[in-house]
């Protein structure tokens, strides 16, 4: 599995570069064109959007963004535990990009329909490469079972789902969620897990060091045709790996 790993100080260290490298990104995307991104939820990605809404509000070139989600908690919008909510009260509003430009994931409609129809307008607004949308920057997390995006060890299978979208079921609670799956994970241009805090140390070094047993985790199938994965990771993170 190709990837690089960056560690960084600080959570804001790992924002900022986020942004720098965003930034150079946008710079190069032609008039009349844009940029996609399918965003994560989590604890890291909360981080992030409150420093970009901060720092970066007038910096960013948002207008060129097209914003999507790898993965929604089957809620409605206003509900605590809704991805979108988490990203639009902490980022969104706060940015100067047109409502146009964001595409939700309906939670609150029934989840095998949702996916459906999210699979099509994802197909309908972004580029395909290879057959398959190609997002240019598809963010990812970790859970501590090693679970990325809504695709637990419990149903590692629905990685190799032939569908973009799919519903998904966490196992401690059987909340349905509607997950990429890895046809389109695998296809994007880039592919970023951002990964803060010490607990998630033993599984990342597990994953990225190809320990025994590594394969049992949904996040060890991520791998990108396009080559380009980067794990970004704080200090606390990357506490366990041994080839840095």
């Amino acid at each position: 599995m190709a990837h690089s790993v960056k560690v960084f100080l600080t959570p804001d260290e790992m924002a900022q570069n986020f942004a720098t490298i965003l930034i150079k990104d946008l710079d190069r995307v032609e008039p009349d064109h844009f940029y996609t991104i399918a965003l994560s939820g989590g604890s890291t990605p909360l981080q992030l959007f409150r420093y970009l809404s901060e720092e970066y509000a007038e910096r960013i070139s948002w207008e060129k963004l097209l914003v999507f989600w790898g993965d929604e908690r089957c809620v409605p919008p206003d509900d605590d535990d809704s991805n979108y909510r988490m990203a639009y009260e902490n980022l969104l509003q706060n940015v100067p990009i047109p409502d146009a430009n964001i595409f939700r994931i309906r939670g609150e409609d029934d989840p095998a329909t949702e996916a459906r129809q999210y699979s099509e307008l994802v197909s309908s607004v972004v580029p395909f490469y290879n057959g398959t949308p190609q997002f240019d920057l598809l963010l990812l997390g970790l859970g501590n079972d090693g679970h990325t995006a809504s695709i637990f060890p419990q149903s590692i299978s629905l990685f190799n789902s032939p569908r973009l979208f799919d519903v998904a079921l966490k196992p401690q609670n059987n909340q349905k969620r509607i997950t990429a799956t890895g046809r389109i994970i695998n296809n994007a241009s880039k592919v970023w897990f951002m990964v803060t805090g010490k607990e998630k140390a033993g599984i990342i070094s597990h994953i990225i060091e190809q320990r025994s047993g590594f394969e049992k985790y949904p996040a060890s199938l991520v791998n990108p045709s396009s080559g380009h994965l980067v794990w970004m990771l704080d200090r606390e993170a990357a506490g366990n790996l041994k080839s840095l």
